[in-house]
């Protein structure tokens, strides 16, 4: 996720450059075949720009919708969030006993490898997303050894070697944990670290955590409906493919540096398009693994600081701090 104030022009150019530069060179030829050869096919600007109006209608109910994944996204998460921090403090204030100390920590830990398994995956890639812009240096693209040897190895630090063990060859590693906790507080409940009502209250947060896990799933596994997804991409090529004719039509009657400026403006005006449709399309995918996602490797550390400094514990890592004004 970028946090600076704003993408700089470059940056947002470099990223949607090649509408441009494909508008520009479908421009020229359109116009030097009219300049060269006689060529006089242009079709009337107006019914082009109602067909334009038309196109930025449905890129905007496609880029609401898209932005709603997003910030869908980022509530679900703000929810686990919230209610991590009311598990940590229930923990430290309702668990009593011999071992207690022992017993928070085990608990802490747990939550902190369901936190750590679950962005895991979160960020594993499905085809309707962009692989080929993914953090492959911070996020394994597939499902692969190189996925499961970096997430054991996180979870090393966080559950016991015969507990990772359990989990291996399991669909989805962060539901187990979840299960597993859960088991947990069932047997601490028997040994009287807590009474009935406050076993409950525990429960309750173990069903929030699944609430929000199956709420994360569902954005990460349904794609945005593709009939929408590609109509939008078609539209915009369909008005891009009229906009130099249409232009042709305004600039036919004109000399020298003003009939050649038209290539240009057309190719602005497709890039315009395609970029709209292109901000779109990226927001669709909040856990992809991409720089426009929702930053859950900095929110789950944020949970894990907050967690842990509940039990005094040490060596707790730092922040993630953003790299060139993005946090992963």
């Amino acid at each position: 996720m970028y946090i600076k104030r704003n993408y700089g022009f470059w940056m947002t150019f470099n990223w949607s450059k090649k509408p441009f530069i494909l508008g520009l060179i479908y421009s020229l030829l359109i116009y030097g075949a009219s300049h060269l050869i006689d060529f006089h096919i242009y079709i009337p600007w107006q019914p082009i720009s109602i067909l334009g109006i038309a196109v930025a209608f449905y890129l905007g109910f496609k880029n609401n919708s898209s932005y709603d994944r997003t910030w869908e996204a980022r509530k679900i998460y703000g929810g686990i969030v919230n209610s991590s921090r009311s598990f940590g403090a229930a923990i430290v204030a309702f668990v009593k006993g011999a071992k207690s100390d022992e017993v928070k920590k085990e608990l802490i830990y747990r939550h902190v490898a369901w936190l750590t398994a679950l962005r895991y995956q979160l960020r594993l890639s499905r085809p309707w997303e962009h692989k080929e812009d993914r953090l492959t240096s911070k996020y394994a693209p597939t499902v692969c050894e190189a996925y499961n040897k970096s997430l054991d190895q996180e979870m090393e630090g966080f559950l016991s070697p015969e507990e990772i063990q359990g989990l291996e060859g399991k669909t989805n590693m962060a539901t187990q944990i979840m299960k597993n906790q859960s088991q947990r507080l069932q047997e601490l409940r028997g040994q009287e670290y807590f009474e009935d009502f406050r076993h409950m209250e525990l429960h309750q947060l173990i069903v929030s955590f699944y609430t929000d896990q199956g709420k994360a799933e569902r954005i990460k596994n349904f794609p945005f409906p593709r009939q929408y997804a590609s109509t939008a991409l078609w539209l915009t090529l369909l008005f891009s493919l009229f906009v130099p004719l249409g232009l042709l039509d305004i600039a036919k009657s004109a000399n020298g540096w003003i009939y050649w400026i038209c290539p240009v403006l057309s190719a602005l005006i497709i890039w315009v398009f395609f970029l709209m449709e292109k901000i779109g399309d990226y927001s669709e995918n909040p856990f992809e693994g991409t720089y426009n996602d929702v930053p859950i490797t900095s929110i789950s550390r944020g949970i894990e600081i907050d967690l842990r400094e509940m039990i005094e514990d040490k060596d707790i890592p730092a922040a993630i701090q953003d790299e060139n004004g993005f946090l992963l």
